[in-house]
C-alpha cells in the first residue's frame, strides 16, 4: 500500500502562516537520500501539494526557513529544519506541520 504525505508552516512568533518557506520530500535508504518532491508555501502556510505514492520507511521533510526569515530581516537561529518520521505501509495520510519562530520550533502529526 502506499500513502499521501502534507504539511503546512504556521508562523507561532507573527500568529500568520508563513508564506515562501521552501519545503521537500526525501526518502532515507540507509546513508542514501533521494529526493520525493518539493514545493514552496502558499499564502496559507501550505503547499498545496499532496505527495502521493509514499510508500512504507523512514523520511526526511526539509524546510528552508533560511530566506522566509530574511525576507523581513528577522534575525533567526534556524536557516533550515529537518524533520525525519517514518511512513507504515498503511495507506493512510501523512500531515507533518511545522510550528515556527525564529528562535524555536516543535512539529506532530496532523490529520
Amino acid at each position: 500500500m502506499t500513502a499521501t504525505f502534507s504539511t503546512h508552516v504556521l508562523d507561532t512568533a507573527r500568529g500568520i502562516p508563513a508564506a515562501g518557506v521552501g519545503v521537500s520530500l526525501y526518502r532515507i535508504d540507509g546513508a542514501r537520500r533521494t529526493l520525493v518532491g518539493s514545493a514552496t508555501t502558499n499564502a496559507e502556510g501550505r503547499t498545496g501539494v499532496d505527495f502521493a505514492n509514499v510508500e512504507a520507511g523512514t523520511f526526511a521533510i526539509v524546510f528552508d526557513v533560511e530566506e522566509y526569515f530574511d525576507r523581513d530581516a528577522v534575525a533567526a537561529f534556524y536557516d533550515e529544519i529537518t524533520v525525519r518520521f517514518r511512513v507504515a505501509d498503511d495507506g493512510k495520510h501523512y500531515h507533518v506541520p511545522l510550528l515556527l519562530s525564529p528562535w524555536g520550533y516543535s512539529t506532530y502529526r496532523g490529520s
